[in-house]
């Protein structure tokens, strides 16, 4: 089984979100034995709490739940057990390849997400601040990606 970590800033946005719609493209397209996702931020500002509400609001609104999902920061441990790590933003790649450099075990693939799913070096807005427009967009962007994520990840 392929284990894939989608990473932003907080863990409270658009990480939960690409979580949430992978697992849930994974069990529509009955693949879910061949991979699963999980999420984590970069830093610890919201360790334990649930995502946004505009992440579950927009995902609601797509037929995904994102409950039972908390909050955690990136592990070093996480570098060894996932196979690829997608960071949401340029910034978070640059921090993951840091961390990554501090594992010895560290086997993951690192990449920006949607550079992965074949769309190019470019970043998932963060909509941290902004209203419910915002979380909409991000999850239609990830939502559009997360299928050729999941092809390119378990072919």
């Amino acid at each position: 089984m392929k284990r894939i970590l989608f990473v932003c800033l907080g863990n409270i946005c658009r990480s939960p979100l690409a979580e949430g719609l992978f697992n849930h493209h994974l069990t529509r397209s009955g693949t879910e034995w061949m991979a699963s996702a999980d999420s984590a931020g970069t830093s610890n500002w919201h360790i334990g709490e649930p995502p946004h509400e505009g992440s579950v609001r927009a995902a609601r609104d797509l037929g995904v739940s994102l409950a039972g999902q908390a909050c955690r920061q990136v592990a070093l441990s996480d570098f060894a057990e996932f196979d690829v790590i997608l960071g949401m933003d340029r910034s978070n790649v640059e921090n993951l390849r840091r961390l990554q450099a501090e594992c010895p075990d560290g086997k993951a693939e690192i990449d920006l997400f949607l550079n992965y799913a074949g769309q190019g070096l470019q970043d998932v807005p963060d909509p941290w601040g902004e209203g419910d427009a915002a979380y909409d967009a991000v999850a239609q962007i990830i939502g559009r990606a997360v299928p050729a994520i999941a092809t390119r990840l378990i072919g």
